[in-house]
Order: structure tokens, then C-alpha cells, then sequence
């Protein structure tokens, strides 16, 4: 994988080909992640060369996300600060909601006032003068999202944010915010199985140099090869809710995957065969090192709930894939064909 650092835009942040998405450090996804655990996860990816952070507001009902990233670089030290690059995101928040289990729900608030005020308490939790890069978390629908975009410019004119960018929007909302600040990046979710922006959004940001920055790579675990046949989630983790982790569906992802595995085994035999091995190639190193070469892709988000994951993860750094693996992924995901991949409600 070429690990050159990537430009954001026209912006003067810089990132590298993977960076850390901090969802999961939050707990709310996954059963069992403790404070402990998200500082040591965040730890040891700045540790591995990892430098680019990806956070939000809402990533925990309290910022626990936000508040380990602070917690991993004291550790590390007082220079940790000036070697990452801190993605926050601003415009969703957490409200009570006894009807749901847990009683909770996510509320999108692109409000100006909202959106400063979410920005200082973010700044605060992490213990910085300042975001590298700052989102808008999603477009909310009830205020023209030239209004967010005006506030977020502000921002960024105040020294609060040294970048901008516009998280899960379409592309006419990308060509509105832009037209009111200056957007260095886009933020989708993006995939061997899920390449929708591919049609119309990816297009868009590669015409108006707008680095692309894209989650769920490994698609919640199913790409690194974790899964098996059988296999069932409980309603505490967020995969029971897609199609994709069920039935028939998710028994063809799972054919899928171990096509990939054969194609990772084939890619790491003729590594060896020409004298360049050094380690086995696995499955997420496979998958990482295609998704940060595809045309467009600046950046490519991991989760990780521990350091062990980190190190797994951190492996695709050094894989580098030929034509031959190009090909093979290329007929596989083609021979998968579509995917229900939706969340259900």
C-alpha cells in the first residue's frame, strides 16, 4: 500500500491511507468496551503510525469517544497532539426516549447556535484549541443546509477547524454546502459489497477535488473474516439489524468472503514465490489495501475495540496487491452480485 500522506481537499491537513473511525470505542455498538479498553485501542494505533483519528460529537451519550482520544494522547505525550490529525463531526446529538430500548435516540440538529455549541463542548472533551477536520455529521432536514454550511465556515474562519467536510449527504446537499464553505471532504460508507457512491457522489468529489473519506470498510467485521455460518447477533450489537448478517444473505457473504481468503492466499504465494514475503497475507489486509487504492478513496476508516485489532488492521500498511488480485476481486465481487445491505428501521 502506498502510505504517502493524502492532501484533504485543497485544505492544508494531510492524512494518511488508514485512519481509526472511534465508533466503537463508545461502547454503544458493542457489549464490553471499556474506558480502559478505548484508550489502549487509540494508544496503540498512534503508536502503529495510525495518525489519523476519526470522532464525533455523538460518539457516546457522554463523549467517551472524545474523551479516550484525550486520554491516549496524555499518555503518549505532550507532542502526541501535534502528530494526529483529530476528525470530529458536529449536527447529531443523543436525547431520552423511553419508547425505545435502550431509551435513547439520535437527533440530527444542523442548527448554527447547536452546531457552535456542540463544537466548543467537542473541543473541550478532547482537551484542543482546534479540529483538523470538522463534518457536519449529517445534513438535517428541517434546516437548509446552507445555514449548517454558513456556521461551519465560521467556524473554520474562527481557527476552530482546519478543514471542512460534509458526512452522509447526497449529492445535491455536497454541491449546496459547497457553494457556502469551503469542503475539503466527504465522509460515506463505501465497500467491496457496498459502492453505491460510485454512481454519482464519488464522481462529484474527484471533479471538485473533495478528498473522500469512507467507513465500514470491513463492513462491521464480515469482510476481516470473523463471522461464520450460523452465526446470529444479539440485539445489543447493531448487526442484527441488516439484512446482510442474515439468512440467505448473509450465507452468501460469507461464500464471498472465503473467496477472498483463497484470493489473499494466492496473493501471498506469489509474494513468496518472487522473494518479497515477509507474513502471511490475511483477509483484512486484502481488503484495506483494495479499498485505499480505489480512484477517489483518500482515506479508509477501521474500527477497533482493542489493541489486538489495531495490530491486525495495521498489517494492511505493508500489503501491497498485483494485478492478478486486482482481477480476482474484480470477478468476485461481480459473481456476488447485489446486496441487501440496508439497516432496517
Amino acid at each position: 500500500m502506498n502510505t504517502t500522506p493524502r492532501p484533504l481537499g485543497s485544505s492544508p491537513v494531510f492524512v494518511g491511507p488508514l485512519g481509526l473511525g472511534c465508533w466503537p470505542l463508545a461502547g454503544m455498538t458493542r457489549a464490553g468496551v471499556t474506558r480502559e479498553a478505548a484508550v489502549a485501542t487509540v494508544q496503540a494505533a498512534v503508536e502503529a503510525g495510525i495518525s489519523h483519528l476519526d470522532t464525533a460529537y455523538c460518539y457516546g451519550q457522554h463523549g467517551e469517544s472524545e474523551q479516550a482520544i484525550r486520554a491516549a494522547l496524555a499518555a503518549i505525550g505532550p507532542a502526541a497532539r501535534e502528530g494526529v490529525v483529530i476528525a470530529g463531526k458536529c449536527g447529531i446529538h443523543w436525547e431520552a426516549d423511553a419508547s425505545r430500548d435502550p431509551p435513547r435516540r439520535q437527533a440530527v440538529d444542523g442548527r448554527p447556535e447547536r452546531i457552535r455549541a456542540e463544537v466548543e463542548e467537542s473541543l473541550a472533551r478532547l482537551g484542543t484549541d482546534r479540529l483538523d477536520l470538522l463534518y457536519l455529521h449529517a445534513p438535517d432536514p428541517a434546516v437548509p443546509i446552507e445555514e449548517s454550511a454558513g456556521e461551519l465556515r465560521r467556524l473554520l474562519e474562527a481557527g476552530k477547524a482546519r478543514a471542512i467536510g460534509l458526512s452522509n449527504a447526497s449529492c445535491d446537499q455536497l454541491r449546496r454546502f459547497a457553494g457556502e464553505c469551503p469542503l475539503a471532504a466527504c465522509q460515506m460508507h463505501f465497500n467491496m459489497l457496498q459502492q453505491d457512491i460510485g454512481r454519482e457522489i464519488l464522481p462529484w468529489c474527484l471533479s471538485h477535488g473533495v478528498a473522500m473519506v469512507v467507513y465500514w470498510p470491513l463492513m462491521k467485521g464480515l469482510l476481516a473474516g470473523r463471522m461464520h455460518r450460523g452465526q446470529t447477533f444479539p440485539t445489543s450489537d447493531s448487526r442484527h439489524k441488516y439484512p446482510m448478517f442474515q439468512g440467505e444473505e448473509f450465507a452468501r457473504n460469507l461464500e464471498f468472503v472465503d473467496a477472498l481468503r483463497t484470493i489473499a492466499a494466492g496473493l501471498a504465494s506469489r509474494a513468496e514465490a518472487a522473494g518479497a514475503g515477509r507474513e502471511p497475507v490475511r483477509l483484512p489486509d486484502l481488503v484495506l489495501a483494495w479499498t485505499a487504492e480505489q480512484p477517489g478513496i483518500t482515506s479508509v476508516l477501521f474500527g477497533a475495540t482493542s489493541p489486538e485489532q489495531v495490530a491486525e488492521n495495521a498489517r494492511a500498511l505493508a500489503c501491497d496487491l498485483d494485478d492478478e488480485a486486482r482481477h480476482q476481486i474484480r470477478a468476485a465481487i461481480l459473481a456476488r452480485g447485489p446486496v441487501a445491505g440496508r439497516r432496517a428501521v
